[in-house]
């Protein structure tokens, strides 16, 4: 089992927004965010209706170059 909870984008958004990523563009429903310290870190999160599945939600941890400790970390 994965520990990685199914959140909404509103909550991924907002752990990264915590973590130092900067919303650079939407385009649509797709938000790319970047990190300023690491500016080739690209990072695109869907923000649909639906949740993020564990899986989506591990892909863009891969992104961001976040481990999921880290990230759970940056959700409280």
């Amino acid at each position: 089992m994965s520990i990685l909870p199914i959140l909404t984008a509103a909550k991924v958004l907002k752990a990264l927004a915590k973590g130092g990523f900067t919303i650079v563009r939407q385009v649509g429903s797709h938000v790319q965010l970047r990190h300023p310290k690491d500016p080739e870190v690209l990072v695109t999160v869907a923000r649909h209706s639906r949740d993020i599945s564990r899986k989506m939600l591990a892909s863009i941890l891969k992104q961001a170059r976040l481990s999921a400790k880290e990230f759970l970390k940056l959700l409280k």
